[in-house]
């Protein structure tokens, strides 16, 4: 057998180990995709529901509120947090202003308590 072949069979034998071990590497970044992937799912089924409406709090903890929002509303705040219809209502009773976009005062009248 002459030289020539051996060496290409040696030369094949190390193309063949080094597409197995990027064939291995690729499978593991597949697996953790994967696992990515399933944990998200896991995380959306497991947040709570969005709330109904909201309040939007003034720039410092000592301001008073300034909305109160629908929940979802595009408008709302990073400083907005969820409360009951109840805390709505009264809220709006108290003279916290109902956000202009949403209208949670037209949805609170017509919201059955």
């Amino acid at each position: 057998m002459s030289d020539s072949i051996v060496s290409r069979l040696a030369q094949l034998r190390f193309l063949e180990r080094v597409q197995e071990r990027d064939l291995a590497r690729t499978r593991r970044w597949i697996a953790v995709e994967e696992c990515k992937k399933a944990e998200l799912r896991r995380a959306e089924t497991a947040r709570p529901p969005a709330p109904d409406w909201l309040l939007e709090r003034g720039l410092n903890g000592q301001a008073p509120p300034v909305y109160v929002h629908v929940g979802g509303c595009w408008n709302a705040g990073n400083r907005s947090t969820g409360i009951s219809r109840e805390e709505a209502l009264r809220a709006l009773a108290e003279g916290v202003s109902a956000c202009s976009h949403c209208r949670p005062d037209a949805e609170l009248r017509s919201t059955p308590a």
